[in-house]
Parts: structure tokens; C-alpha cells; sequence
């Protein structure tokens, strides 16, 4: 029987090539900078349509807030002043890091202020607006969020577990000699906490106490059963970064022990892409719904003169935030300005991405770093019309082709590399949804998988085609 079967498999010839899903996130891309001087951004998606988006302005004197139905949008939003600070006593000074939620049909806006007598005497407060349209709501101050100590404290954020309420924060604990610490306690109300605080996070690993001991702007975002909260540390120079806490969402949130901590940063500055100092973040979602979007401020050069704080040249920036195979949050490098990077799937290989590996290109699972398998889609080196694949952390490297096998090199200006290297998109051959790429100097000639290695060939089974079909991410 078994060689009946064996034989039968033979005559019906080889098996069709295998399709994967359509994944879930198909690719967002978007450029950068969204906003120019516009530090510690948060941008909230309502059921409205609209993106709604705040952010610190360098003159730390008032609160603004865009609106628009695409996050690119917000580039070029109109911006409103919805509230200015006090002239004098509290909320008077240092007006920092403003965040938008929409709770119990009420817009609440949660900032950080000084006083006239004392700068630093850094407090947390709240806006009530009532109306559809934050930009053109009615504002009430709801006053200061009492918390377990009149203490610099800052960086209020907002979020909902199994229908508990919470608020994370910074503030600095009297006893300790450092700056400020993670505390998370349950709410009564939005401007209002309740029971005792618990400490999430100190600053004690070397890069969390660089220039300063910092751990401030909290940020959450839920993904398969687990809370993951994200938060800055150190000065607000070049040495700005992410760390990460984890918990289980059914854990006791409340008690530090439910939480992990990363031992190293999770997103830094990278010199290849001319982003230094990236922090103070938030999350929000893609216009589709489908893919998480990573909102952080950063900027483009390394070295200042004087107080960061007096540097203006903060930017708001977006790009997409991806999920390890473990459930954890990858946040990969800060892109360079411009369009943002895409992520290649394999069709018939799902869990397999476009990558290089010491410079070859390659399909892999589980890539790491996560920038090896991003590529920015720009246009073509040959000129309009076509495309080139450049690589995410080793920017002006391209893909190109070479004895028909596909490399990740530097452009070096020629005419060959630049033919070489570009390609046009074609629907793709397997699945319309996907993407090819046909060369540019070989027509018939597809860039596709072949042993896990790229190659450039003329498809002409159904599993060339399915090996030359990839899918955006």
C-alpha cells in the first residue's frame, strides 16, 4: 500500500508550492519628522476618525493640540492653544509633556507644571474639556493629582486593565538620592488616585543614570495577555533611551513583583541613522487598525551646547512597532528621517523575512536585530517609476544583484550599481496582495528565494513564482 501511494504522489508530479496568510499587519509607512520642536508627543486615535495629537513646545508656556484623520496628517494640522500657563503660583512655569484621553464621554488633558517661586517644584495636573472637539472643548482645571509625597513628580499617563483604571507617573522619593523612579497606583476618578503607590522601577543599571538618575514617561501598550510598559532614562542628551516592564495582565499589577524588567535598553540612539537621544514615547494605531505605530521625540545631531532642556530641536517622530515570535514588543532601531521602513515575508515561508546576513541577502525566522530585515522602499536609483530596497541601519547600502545573486552593498554612484539595484514592483506573482520584484537591467528576471538565498532568475514553475512573492510588513 505504501508503494502505491509513493507511486501515486510521483505521478501526480511535485506538490503545489505552499501560501501563507496574508498577515495581519500589512506594512505602514510613514516620514519623518511628523513635528519640528515638539517634544515627550502624544498622539491618541479616537472612535472619531481623528488623530489627536500634544506634545511639549520649547517655550514650556502653554498647551497645544492638532487634529487630523491620518497620522501624516498631523504634520501639517493646524495647531490650537487650548490652555496657557498661570502668570503666577502654580502652573506657572515648565509646562511639560501633555497627554490627551478620552474617559466617561470627557476629554482629560494630564501635564506637568512648575510654580513662580520655584520652577522645580514640578507637579501633576489635569484639564477636563467638555465637547466632541478637544480643539474647541471648554476646559476646566480639575487641579493637582495628590500623590504619596509633595515631591517633584511628572509624566502622568492613563490606562485600563480587566476594567481597572490606572495612572503610572515619575516622582522623586524624598529619601532616595536619585531624580525619579515609576509608580503606578489604582484611580478613583481621572484626577484622582487612591490606596497606596507602588514603586515599579528605580534607576540602577549604568545607562539608566547617565547624567542623570531617571526613570519618567511611562507608557503602556497590551498585546496577547501582557501588560508592557515602556520608559525613559537618564539625561535628556544623546544618552536618552527606552526601557521596558512586563507583566501578566490577569498578575496583580499593584505588586512590583508581577513585573519584570529589561536589563538593557530596549531603543537607543543610533549614529548610522543620525538619531540620538530617543525617548519620552507613546503608542498609538495605524489607520487600518492592524499595526501598533511608536511615537517617541529625538534629534538629529549628537552634541549640544549647554542644558539639553534649553535645546529646542526636539522632534516628534512615527514608525512601526513590531512583536517578537515571545509575544515581547520589538522596537527595533530609531529609522532615519524620511520614509519609514518596510519588513518582506516570504508567501510560501510565513514566518521567514528578507534579510542580510553578513551582507548576504537571505529569508530567516526569528531575525535579530530586528533592523537587519527592514528596507526602506525608495525610488529608483535608475530614476522614477522603479524602486530601490535600502537598508534600514546600514543606510545608503541597497540591495542589488551580482552574478544574479542579490548582496546588500554601498552605493558607490556607478551606473551598473544603480541598474544593479533597482527594481520594479509588480503585483505580487503569486498572490496579487503580495509583491515582486522584477529587475531592472534583466527583464523576466525576479528576485526570489532560492535554498534561503536571494537570487535573481526567471520564474517558470508555480514555485518560483511563490518564491518570488513577498509580502509587505
Amino acid at each position: 500500500m505504501a508503494a502505491l501511494v509513493a507511486l501515486a504522489a510521483c505521478l501526480a508530479g511535485p506538490a503545489p508550492a505552499a501560501r501563507a496568510a496574508v498577515p495581519d499587519s500589512p506594512a505602514v509607512t510613514y516620514t519623518n519628522p511628523i513635528a519640528e520642536k515638539r517634544a515627550d508627543p502624544h498622539i491618541f486615535k479616537h472612535a472619531d476618525g481623528y488623530y489627536y495629537f500634544t506634545a511639549t513646545v520649547p517655550e514650556y508656556d502653554r498647551i497645544v493640540l492638532r487634529r487630523a484623520t491620518t497620522i501624516q496628517g498631523l504634520s501639517t494640522a493646524p495647531e490650537v492653544t487650548i490652555w496657557t500657563k498661570h502668570t503666577s503660583g502654580v502652573m506657572s512655569a515648565h509646562i511639560w509633556a501633555p497627554e490627551i484621553h478620552f474617559i466617561d464621554g470627557k476629554w482629560y488633558v494630564y501635564f506637568a507644571a512648575g510654580a513662580t517661586n520655584d520652577v522645580w517644584a514640578i507637579r501633576m495636573y489635569v484639564l477636563e474639556g467638555t465637547g466632541a472637539n478637544p480643539l474647541t472643548a471648554t476646559w476646566t482645571e480639575k487641579g493637582q493629582i495628590k500623590a504619596q509625597w509633595e515631591s517633584f513628580s511628572l509624566d502622568a499617563t492613563t490606562f485600563v486593565v480587566n476594567g481597572v483604571r490606572y495612572l503610572a507617573w515619575a516622582q522623586r522619593d524624598p529619601s532616595v538620592n536619585n531624580n525619579t523612579d515609576i509608580y503606578l497606583a489604582r484611580m478613583t476618578n481621572p484626577w484622582t488616585i487612591t490606596g497606596t503607590p507602588v514603586m515599579l522601577s528605580r534607576p540602577t543599571y549604568s545607562w539608566e543614570t547617565v547624567g542623570y538618575k531617571v526613570n519618567e514617561g511611562p507608557a503602556v501598550i497590551q498585546h496577547g495577555g501582557k501588560v508592557f510598559m515602556s520608559y525613559s532614562a537618564s539625561a535628556t542628551d544623546s544618552n536618552y533611551c527606552l526601557g521596558l516592564l512586563s507583566a501578566s495582565a490577569s498578575a496583580d499589577l499593584l505588586n512590583a513583583a508581577s513585573w519584570s524588567k529589561s536589563s538593557t535598553p530596549v531603543f537607543t540612539s543610533n549614529a548610522a541613522t543620525s538619531q540620538y537621544g530617543p525617548g519620552h514615547n507613546s503608542f498609538t494605531v495605524s489607520e487600518d487598525g492592524k499595526s501598533d505605530i511608536l511615537v517617541y521625540h529625538d534629534r538629529s545631531y549628537k552634541d549640544i551646547t549647554g542644558d539639553p532642556l534649553n535645546d529646542p530641536n526636539r522632534r516628534t517622530r512615527v514608525q512601526k512597532l513590531y512583536w517578537k515570535a515571545d509575544g515581547a514588543p520589538d522596537f527595533g532601531i530609531p529609522v532615519a528621517d524620511g520614509v519609514t521602513p518596510q519588513r518582506f515575508s516570504s508567501y510560501n515561508f510565513a514566518d521567514r523575512f528578507v534579510r542580510h546576513w553578513e551582507y548576504r541577502a537571505r529569508i530567516e525566522a526569528g531575525v535579530s536585530p530586528l533592523a537587519d530585515s527592514q528596507f526602506r522602499v525608495v525610488t529608483g536609483l535608475t530614476g522614477s517609476g522603479t524602486v530601490s530596497l535600502e537598508s534600514a541601519n546600514f543606510p545608503g547600502y541597497y540591495l542589488r544583484h551580482k552574478n544574479f545573486e542579490v548582496w546588500l552593498e554601498k552605493n558607490d554612484g556607478t551606473a551598473k550599481f544603480a541598474s544593479d539595484a533597482t527594481f520594479h514592483k509588480r503585483a505580487g506573482l503569486s498572490d496579487a496582495a503580495g509583491v515582486s520584484y522584477e529587475s531592472y537591467n534583466y527583464a523576466g528576471r525576479y528576485m526570489r528565494h532560492y535554498d534561503h538565498l536571494l537570487v535573481v532568475q526567471a520564474p517558470s514553475t508555480a514555485t518560483d513564482r511563490a518564491d518570488a512573492t513577498f509580502y509587505a510588513q
